[in-house]
């Protein structure tokens, strides 16, 4: 173990040969000076580990000396303990407002010299160990950084180039469907079925991923214009066809619910809500879709008769591919990247979503868009 450097700097010989011998005997490195410009220079070239500073000395006063020492970005890190005969107060608190951690007072007693230089010794210690992970720390996070930006750009680029494949097998599917329509088997017209809607599946999560890769890089630009979220609500929830039926009920106020948003961007959080919410409902439950019009504000609820999801998932669901095991009921929330895409879509117009949600209850969804017309530009009708 490296044996550590003390210096120390006082006007008077006694005094620094009694510290000397104390320090040696316990075990330190010490080195005595008897003036301020000696003790600078000397930390200068090899900096000590902790310095004994007296207050009177012949060219500068202590505190003058810690001033210059505190003023160093070398050396500012040393702990300063200030030695002297004198003990009142007032020099006390100015040798703090200098920089000082201590204060040593004649007579000086073995054992106390020792235990307060072991405890700042220490005390630096673990101050460099700390600043030392720190910067670690923070090359780690900037490494880190780094790949995950060479990971998402690598991730977008194979993403952008399977939309196009994916485009011509939907395509092709669809066109096999209506040429072969009366020579392909009911089986083989329930497999290309099964193959389209796979295909249609595997293209949203292209199409979603490549939304929420410009959400976070803020390149999304928002088309927006006047709409009747009535009207946005029941055009997502047709896109579904026969899954919602009997299974989805719409509440709406008998007057428009105008927003200033982009209505193909918030049909689509619409639509991942609800499916979402027939996906984890049972047949025999229901979808309740409400929505109503706030002051300067306007709200979407997707409420649901499903599983539920625990309180302490309510945040988790919302990030990337997040899913929630519930054991009890021995089924898996996993909503990909559609609450994710939702929560950028809707927080790209200044709205805010959320869940309340209870395991065994159900769940309801919920999102928020301001700008909500006055009554005035209400009745004036949408416009673009």
């Amino acid at each position: 173990m490296k044996q550590s450097s003390i210096l120390i700097v006082d006007d008077t010989p006694a005094t620094l040969r009694l510290l000397h011998d104390m320090l040696t005997k316990a075990g330190y490195k010490s080195t005595p000076l008897s003036s301020g410009e000696l003790a600078l220079r000397a930390a200068e070239i090899e900096q000590p580990d902790l310095i004994l500073l007296g207050i009177d000395l012949p060219d500068m006063d202590g505190c003058e000396v810690c001033r210059r020492l505190k003023a160093n970005e070398k050396l500012r890190s040393i702990p300063v303990i200030f030695i002297s005969a004198l003990a009142e107060t007032i020099d006390k608190l100015k040798a703090f407002q200098v920089g000082a951690v201590d204060y040593l007072t004649t007579p000086f007693y073995f054992q106390e010299v020792v235990a307060r230089i072991e405890t700042h010794l220490n005390l630096r210690r673990l101050q460099s160990e700390l600043e030392l992970r720190n910067r670690l720390l923070e090359e780690y996070g900037e490494k880190l950084h780094e790949l995950e930006t060479l990971r998402d750009s690598l991730t977008h680029m194979i993403v952008h180039d399977m939309r196009s494949p994916l485009c011509g097998i939907s395509g092709s599917l669809e066109l096999l469907g209506t040429c072969e329509n009366g020579e392909l088997s009911d089986e083989g017209q329930e497999n290309l079925m099964s193959a389209a809607n796979a295909t249609g599946i595997l293209l949203e999560m292209v199409s979603s991923l490549l939304d929420v890769h410009k959400l976070e890089a803020g390149k999304m630009q928002l088309q927006l214009a006047q709409h009747d979220l009535r009207d946005i609500v029941h055009s997502a929830i047709g896109l579904l066809g026969k899954r919602s039926e009997f299974r989805v009920k719409i509440h709406v106020p008998p007057v428009p619910v105008t927003v200033r948003c982009d209505g193909g961007l918030i049909r689509r959080v619409v639509l991942n809500l609800v499916g979402n919410a027939l996906r984890f409902t049972p047949t025999t439950g229901r979808v309740d879709v409400h929505v109503a019009s706030r002051d300067r504000s306007a709200s979407v609820e997707v409420a649901d008769t499903g599983y539920g999801i625990p309180p302490q998932y309510h945040k988790q669901i919302f990030e990337k591919f997040g899913q929630v095991e519930i054991r009890e009921e021995g089924h898996i929330y996993s909503t990909g990247l559609g609450l994710t895409f939702c929560k950028l879509v809707v927080e790209a117009h200044g709205g805010s979503i959320g869940v309340e949600s209870e395991v065994g209850k159900g769940s309801t969804f919920r999102f928020d868009l301001p700008d909500f017309p006055t009554m005035a530009q209400r009745d004036a009708g949408p416009s673009a």
